[in-house]
Protein backbone atom coordinates (compact mmCIF):
# COMPACT_ATOMS: atom_id res chain seq x y z
CA UNK A 1 0.00 0.00 0.00
CA UNK A 2 3.09 2.26 -0.04
CA UNK A 3 3.94 3.49 -3.52
CA UNK A 4 7.49 2.68 -4.56
CA UNK A 5 8.07 6.34 -5.36
CA UNK A 6 7.26 7.48 -1.81
CA UNK A 7 10.10 8.18 0.64
CA UNK A 8 9.37 6.70 4.06
CA UNK A 9 11.88 6.89 6.91
CA UNK A 10 12.75 3.53 8.48
CA UNK A 11 12.13 5.23 11.84
CA UNK A 12 8.48 5.93 10.93
CA UNK A 13 5.81 3.67 12.44
CA UNK A 14 3.28 2.86 9.72
CA UNK A 15 0.31 0.66 10.67
CA UNK A 16 -1.04 -2.09 8.49
CA UNK A 17 -3.41 -0.92 5.77
CA UNK A 18 -2.00 2.59 5.47
CA UNK A 19 -1.81 3.83 1.89
CA UNK A 20 0.89 6.31 0.89
CA UNK A 21 0.84 7.83 -2.58
CA UNK A 22 3.71 8.57 -4.96
CA UNK A 23 6.30 11.22 -4.11
CA UNK A 24 5.08 11.65 -0.54
CA UNK A 25 7.73 11.98 2.17
CA UNK A 26 7.24 10.54 5.66
CA UNK A 27 9.92 11.53 8.17
CA UNK A 28 11.31 9.87 11.26
CA UNK A 29 9.25 9.87 14.48
CA UNK A 30 5.99 9.81 12.52
CA UNK A 31 3.30 7.35 13.59
CA UNK A 32 0.36 6.73 11.25
CA UNK A 33 -2.66 4.69 12.34
CA UNK A 34 -4.47 1.94 10.45
CA UNK A 35 -6.70 2.82 7.52
CA UNK A 36 -5.17 6.25 6.94
CA UNK A 37 -4.78 7.35 3.33
CA UNK A 38 -1.92 9.66 2.35
CA UNK A 39 -2.20 11.05 -1.15
CA UNK A 40 0.65 11.98 -3.50
CA UNK A 41 3.15 14.75 -2.76
CA UNK A 42 2.35 14.97 0.96
CA UNK A 43 5.10 15.83 3.46
CA UNK A 44 4.75 14.64 7.06
CA UNK A 45 7.52 15.34 9.55
CA UNK A 46 7.75 14.39 13.19
CA UNK A 47 7.44 13.91 16.00
CA UNK A 48 3.88 13.51 14.73
CA UNK A 49 1.22 10.98 15.70
CA UNK A 50 -1.74 10.46 13.36
CA UNK A 51 -4.69 8.24 14.31
CA UNK A 52 -6.81 5.87 12.25
CA UNK A 53 -8.84 6.39 9.07
CA UNK A 54 -7.57 9.87 8.26
CA UNK A 55 -7.33 11.21 4.71
CA UNK A 56 -4.54 13.64 3.79
CA UNK A 57 -4.64 15.02 0.28
CA UNK A 58 -1.89 16.09 -2.07
CA UNK A 59 0.55 18.88 -1.24
CA UNK A 60 -0.39 19.07 2.44
CA UNK A 61 2.43 19.84 4.90
CA UNK A 62 1.84 18.17 8.26
CA UNK A 63 4.07 18.27 11.33
CA UNK A 64 6.57 20.82 10.08
CA UNK A 65 8.51 23.06 12.48
CA UNK A 66 6.51 26.00 13.88
CA UNK A 67 6.56 29.37 12.16
CA UNK A 68 7.77 31.08 15.31
CA UNK A 69 10.98 33.14 15.45
CA UNK A 70 11.49 32.00 19.05
CA UNK A 71 11.64 28.35 17.97
CA UNK A 72 15.19 27.05 18.29
CA UNK A 73 14.96 23.42 17.29
CA UNK A 74 13.37 22.13 20.51
CA UNK A 75 11.64 18.73 20.50
CA UNK A 76 7.92 19.43 20.06
CA UNK A 77 4.99 17.40 18.78
CA UNK A 78 1.84 17.22 16.68
CA UNK A 79 -1.05 14.91 17.58
CA UNK A 80 -3.92 14.22 15.18
CA UNK A 81 -6.89 12.03 16.09
CA UNK A 82 -9.10 9.82 13.94
CA UNK A 83 -11.16 10.24 10.75
CA UNK A 84 -9.94 13.73 9.92
CA UNK A 85 -9.86 15.00 6.34
CA UNK A 86 -6.95 17.30 5.48
CA UNK A 87 -7.29 18.74 2.02
CA UNK A 88 -4.88 20.21 -0.53
CA UNK A 89 -2.15 22.63 0.60
CA UNK A 90 -3.18 22.55 4.26
CA UNK A 91 -0.35 23.35 6.70
CA UNK A 92 -0.29 22.06 10.28
CA UNK A 93 2.71 22.93 12.48
CA UNK A 94 4.10 21.29 15.59
CA UNK A 95 4.02 23.00 19.00
CA UNK A 96 6.58 25.15 20.78
CA UNK A 97 8.08 25.09 24.26
CA UNK A 98 6.33 28.42 24.85
CA UNK A 99 3.05 26.49 24.79
CA UNK A 100 2.64 22.91 25.96
CA UNK A 101 4.97 21.71 23.23
CA UNK A 102 2.08 20.08 21.35
CA UNK A 103 -0.37 21.04 18.61
CA UNK A 104 -3.50 18.89 18.95
CA UNK A 105 -6.30 18.11 16.49
CA UNK A 106 -9.18 15.89 17.62
CA UNK A 107 -11.47 13.62 15.59
CA UNK A 108 -13.74 13.97 12.54
CA UNK A 109 -12.53 17.41 11.49
CA UNK A 110 -12.48 18.82 7.96
CA UNK A 111 -9.57 21.11 7.12
CA UNK A 112 -10.31 22.46 3.67
CA UNK A 113 -7.78 23.58 1.09
CA UNK A 114 -5.11 26.11 2.11
CA UNK A 115 -6.26 26.31 5.75
CA UNK A 116 -3.52 26.73 8.36
CA UNK A 117 -3.21 25.42 11.92
CA UNK A 118 -0.32 27.15 13.70
CA UNK A 119 1.83 25.94 16.57
CA UNK A 120 0.23 25.03 19.91
CA UNK A 121 -3.35 25.16 18.61
CA UNK A 122 -6.03 22.96 20.17
CA UNK A 123 -8.84 21.76 17.93
CA UNK A 124 -11.70 19.65 19.26
CA UNK A 125 -13.96 17.40 17.17
CA UNK A 126 -16.28 17.87 14.19
CA UNK A 127 -14.76 21.25 13.27
CA UNK A 128 -14.74 22.71 9.76
CA UNK A 129 -12.00 25.08 8.62
CA UNK A 130 -13.16 26.38 5.25
CA UNK A 131 -10.75 27.29 2.47
CA UNK A 132 -7.89 29.57 3.57
CA UNK A 133 -9.12 29.79 7.17
CA UNK A 134 -6.07 30.68 9.27
CA UNK A 135 -5.37 30.05 12.95
CA UNK A 136 -2.61 31.92 14.77
CA UNK A 137 -0.54 30.22 17.44
CA UNK A 138 -2.13 28.94 20.68
CA UNK A 139 -5.71 29.21 19.31
CA UNK A 140 -8.41 26.95 20.79
CA UNK A 141 -11.41 25.83 18.71
CA UNK A 142 -14.35 24.04 20.33
CA UNK A 143 -16.33 21.09 18.98
CA UNK A 144 -18.57 21.62 15.93
CA UNK A 145 -17.29 25.15 15.28
CA UNK A 146 -17.28 26.26 11.64
CA UNK A 147 -14.86 28.86 10.31
CA UNK A 148 -15.78 30.43 7.00
CA UNK A 149 -13.47 30.92 4.05
CA UNK A 150 -10.65 33.44 4.43
CA UNK A 151 -11.40 33.93 8.13
CA UNK A 152 -8.53 34.47 10.54
CA UNK A 153 -8.21 33.92 14.29
CA UNK A 154 -5.68 35.93 16.29
CA UNK A 155 -3.16 34.04 18.39
CA UNK A 156 -4.23 33.02 21.93
CA UNK A 157 -7.90 33.46 20.99
CA UNK A 158 -10.63 30.92 21.79
CA UNK A 159 -13.60 30.03 19.60
CA UNK A 160 -16.37 28.21 21.46
CA UNK A 161 -18.24 25.04 20.55
CA UNK A 162 -21.05 25.23 17.97
CA UNK A 163 -20.05 28.74 16.95
CA UNK A 164 -19.94 30.01 13.39
CA UNK A 165 -17.31 32.43 12.10
CA UNK A 166 -18.38 34.15 8.89
CA UNK A 167 -16.23 34.33 5.78
CA UNK A 168 -13.52 37.00 5.84
CA UNK A 169 -14.03 37.58 9.57
CA UNK A 170 -11.06 38.70 11.67
CA UNK A 171 -11.41 37.20 15.14
CA UNK A 172 -9.38 39.19 17.68
CA UNK A 173 -11.30 38.32 20.85
CA UNK A 174 -12.88 35.15 22.21
CA UNK A 175 -16.13 33.97 20.61
CA UNK A 176 -18.45 32.22 23.10
CA UNK A 177 -20.20 28.95 22.24
CA UNK A 178 -23.26 29.06 19.97
CA UNK A 179 -22.46 32.53 18.59
CA UNK A 180 -22.30 33.63 14.97
CA UNK A 181 -19.53 36.24 14.59
CA UNK A 182 -19.16 38.53 11.58
CA UNK A 183 -16.88 41.34 10.47
CA UNK A 184 -13.41 42.84 10.79
CA UNK A 185 -12.90 42.79 13.69
CA UNK A 186 -15.50 40.10 14.31
CA UNK A 187 -18.56 41.08 16.34
CA UNK A 188 -21.49 38.99 17.62
CA UNK A 189 -24.26 38.82 15.05
CA UNK A 190 -26.73 36.23 16.37
CA UNK A 191 -27.06 32.68 17.68
CA UNK A 192 -26.05 29.87 15.31
CA UNK A 193 -29.63 28.58 15.37
CA UNK A 194 -29.45 26.49 12.20
CA UNK A 195 -26.28 24.72 13.33
CA UNK A 196 -27.74 23.96 16.76
CA UNK A 197 -30.89 22.42 15.29
CA UNK A 198 -28.83 20.31 12.92
CA UNK A 199 -26.94 18.92 15.91
CA UNK A 200 -30.03 17.90 17.83
CA UNK A 201 -30.66 20.84 20.12
CA UNK A 202 -34.38 21.04 20.94
CA UNK A 203 -36.48 24.10 20.18
CA UNK A 204 -36.60 24.84 23.90
CA UNK A 205 -32.81 24.64 24.23
CA UNK A 206 -32.34 26.95 21.25
CA UNK A 207 -34.83 29.39 22.76
CA UNK A 208 -32.94 29.32 26.06
CA UNK A 209 -29.68 30.05 24.26
CA UNK A 210 -31.26 32.92 22.36
CA UNK A 211 -32.49 34.39 25.64
CA UNK A 212 -28.99 34.07 27.07
CA UNK A 213 -27.64 35.87 24.01
CA UNK A 214 -30.05 38.74 24.59
CA UNK A 215 -29.05 38.97 28.26
CA UNK A 216 -25.38 39.14 27.33
CA UNK A 217 -25.59 41.39 24.28
CA UNK A 218 -28.92 43.22 24.20
CA UNK A 219 -29.92 43.88 27.82
CA UNK A 220 -27.51 46.74 28.48
CA UNK A 221 -26.17 44.91 31.54
CA UNK A 222 -22.49 45.06 32.35
CA UNK A 223 -20.68 41.77 31.91
CA UNK A 224 -20.58 40.90 35.62
CA UNK A 225 -24.32 41.50 36.01
CA UNK A 226 -25.12 39.57 32.83
CA UNK A 227 -23.05 36.61 34.05
CA UNK A 228 -24.94 36.66 37.34
CA UNK A 229 -28.23 36.35 35.45
CA UNK A 230 -26.85 33.62 33.20
CA UNK A 231 -25.52 31.65 36.18
CA UNK A 232 -29.02 31.57 37.66
CA UNK A 233 -30.54 30.41 34.37
CA UNK A 234 -27.90 27.68 33.92
CA UNK A 235 -29.13 25.93 37.07
CA UNK A 236 -32.23 24.72 35.20
CA UNK A 237 -30.89 25.11 31.65
CA UNK A 238 -27.69 23.03 31.47
CA UNK A 239 -27.06 23.98 27.83
CA UNK A 240 -26.09 27.42 29.18
CA UNK A 241 -23.33 26.10 31.45
CA UNK A 242 -20.69 25.82 28.65
CA UNK A 243 -21.65 29.35 27.59
CA UNK A 244 -21.15 30.79 31.08
CA UNK A 245 -17.98 28.81 31.83
CA UNK A 246 -16.39 29.85 28.55
CA UNK A 247 -16.99 33.54 29.26
CA UNK A 248 -15.56 33.22 32.77
CA UNK A 249 -12.31 31.68 31.52
CA UNK A 250 -11.86 34.10 28.64
CA UNK A 251 -8.38 35.61 28.67
CA UNK A 252 -8.66 38.05 25.74
CA UNK A 253 -12.19 39.26 26.58
CA UNK A 254 -15.16 38.22 24.46
CA UNK A 255 -16.50 39.72 21.25
CA UNK A 256 -18.91 42.51 22.21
Amino acid sequence: MIDARAVVSPQADIAEGVEIGPFSTIGAAVTIGAGTWIGPHVVINGPTRIGVDNKIFQFASVGEVPQDKKYNGELTHLEIGDRNVIREFVTVNRGTVHGDGVTRIGDDNLLMAYSHVAHDCRLGNQIVLSNVATLGGHVEIGDFAILGGLSAVHQFTKVGAHSFIANNAAVTRDVPPYIMAVGQPAEPHSVNTVGLKRRGFSNEQVLNIRRAYRILYRSGLKLAAALEELDKAAVTQPELRPFVDFIRRSSRSIVR
